[in-house]
């Protein structure tokens, strides 16, 4: 059998992503790269001609395309790509699509005509679709959304686990009417939908949702309206953080309070959030992580082109603050 990248990691001890670093130029210690470099003479490794004749063009290049950079959730996970796309020796060329399919083609487009070495990329759901029939000429790996049995690596939140422990937790709380607010342009508003869902009707509650534009706009709006005309719900869960700011404006705005006239839960533990109101209790996402993960998995299939899918889904962490504390104590 063919010699990995994981072989030499294995002998030299230490991880995939180092030895990539190493072979490829990437900034790593002396000591470091003299390890990697004893560990490919020990295993015998070649590495791929194909990874390497990417990884020796003049540009050095990855594309990381995003859905909305003033999402906080976006703009940490481009930090966390950033920093490990340097240490690896690679430039990044960012771009933002708002959630636009077209401007996604584009910008695909704009990655061919760069020879980039690969991409990680959080498609729309009609993108996710084009995806699974027709391959890029590059690596794609998607962060936040993915196709369900596709074509790339990935790496997600657990959003169907996370959406249902937001709905055990107001309900534990004494909560029932709870509508569901998600965004209608990413695989990712379904499937926290999904798992709110299938949380409400565990617990013997009607689910109601609605899917609206992914943004602070179409969340307060739609808050608003339940204002005038006088539907409020007992809960609210908002499934990003721009729906979640949209659903504290509107509540401002109306002059009520969050948890005695709406309690309000959402996604994204972002530094405003604790500093709102009584805190508003939200699932923090390991935004850092899903960077990291995603650019070492792009590096991993650099290097091992013909290797089996990844999936790579990570956990949410509930953090309870007062916009959910128990009904009726405040």
């Amino acid at each position: 059998m063919a010699v990995s990248i994981k072989d030499v990691a294995a002998a030299a001890g230490v991880s995939p992503a180092t030895v990539s670093r190493a072979l490829g130029g990437g900034k790593v210690s002396a000591e470091l790269r003299a390890q990697v470099e004893a560990a490919v003479k020990q295993t015998g490794y070649r590495p791929n001609l194909s990874a390497r004749r990417l990884r020796s063009q003049e540009a050095q290049t990855i594309g990381l395309i995003v859905a909305d950079i003033s999402n906080p959730f976006f703009t940490g996970v481009a930090r966390a790509v950033e920093d490990e796309a340097y240490k690896a020796g690679l430039r990044v060329i960012l771009c933002n699509t708002d959630e636009s399919p077209e401007r996604e083609a584009m910008y695909l487009q704009l990655m061919e005509e760069e020879r980039v070495t690969g991409v990680i990329f959080s498609p729309t759901r009609t993108t996710v679709t084009k995806l699974m029939r027709h391959e890029p000429g590059f690596p794609v790996v998607l962060i936040d959304r993915a196709e369900a049995g596709g074509r790339h690596d990935a790496v997600v939140l657990d959003n169907f686990a996370a959406a249902q422990q937001l709905v055990e937790h107001l309900y534990d709380r004494g909560y029932r009417r709870i509508i569901g607010l998600f965004g209608n342009a990413s695989t990712t508003g379904i499937e926290r939908h999904d798992g709110y869902v299938a949380a409400m009707r565990h617990v013997g509650l009607t689910p109601e949702a609605r899917f609206i534009a992914p943004s602070v706009e179409a969340a307060q709006h739609e808050v608003a309206g339940w204002f005038r005309a006088n539907t409020l719900p007992e809960a609210v869960i908002a499934s990003n953080g721009l729906l979640l700011m949209g659903a504290v404006r509107a509540l401002r705005e109306a002059g009520r309070e969050t948890p005695r006239d709406l309690a309000i839960a959402g996604f994204d533990n972002e530094s405003w959030t604790e500093l709102t109101g009584p805190g508003l209790t939200v699932i923090e996402q390991p935004v850092a992580e899903i960077g990291r993960t995603a650019m070492r998995l792009l590096l991993e299939r650099l290097d091992e082109p013909r290797a089996p899918l990844r999936k790579v889904v990570l956990g949410g962490r509930c953090m309870v603050r007062g916009s959910t504390a128990a009904r009726g104590a405040t």
